[in-house]
């Protein structure tokens, strides 16, 4: 396998075992089981290929017909190392979604490996409801966003649901999961 093959492979592993496997998002199984979701690699380290990434993920997304391509992981390996960086990475980012004026038409999520919410600690468990192998843009159609709260009208009860399942399984748990990057900062697999 070539680093954006294994990249996209532990992307894919993160979101059967952890994402689906955990039940974090109840709306991600229907779109995986479908083939609907794209799985797109920004191997170039840095912020330009990345806005350049994402702008073409956004178009073809917007041109895809939904049945086929419901929404988007645009892997970033390599780049933002420090979930700060990236954190304001993503004001670039929505200016990217305003400038295609696709602002209330999709919506960018961030994961990342050391994603942390504002008043926790770095390994407070809680923070891997949003920790994916690698850097990711979860590029979603505002529509499928309406049509999932439609059938789950209590949206918020699932971040709190999530943070008891996360503090049930613990970190031994969550490491057993095996949802962690296969490839090192230069790219290559590790051993």
């Amino acid at each position: 396998m070539n680093s954006e093959e294994i990249a996209i492979a532990d992307t894919r592993r993160w979101l059967e075992r952890a994402v689906i496997g955990l039940n974090l998002c109840p709306f991600a199984k229907g779109p995986h089981v479908k083939g609907q979701i794209h799985f797109a690699v920004c191997s170039s380290g840095g912020g330009p290929a990345l806005l350049t990434a994402l702008e073409d993920e956004l178009v073809a997304l917007v041109e895809a017909d939904p049945s086929e391509r419901e929404t988007v992981l645009l892997v970033a390996p390599g780049s933002f190392d420090d979930f700060l960086d990236f954190n304001d990475f993503l004001g670039e980012a929505e200016e990217v979604l305003a400038r295609l004026d696709l602002e209330g038409v999709i919506q960018i999520a961030p994961f990342h490996p050391r994603f942390q919410f504002a008043g926790t600690d770095e390994d407070d468990i809680t923070n891997a409801t949003n920790r994916s192998p690698y850097p990711t843009l979860h590029l979603l159609r505002e529509e499928s966003i309406d049509r999932a709260v439609e059938a789950f009208p209590d949206a918020e009860a699932i971040f709190e649901a999530n943070m008891d399942v996360l503090e049930k399984l613990g970190a031994q748990g969550w490491q057993a999961l095996d949802v962690g990057a296969r490839l090192s900062r230069e790219g290559e697999g590790q051993s």
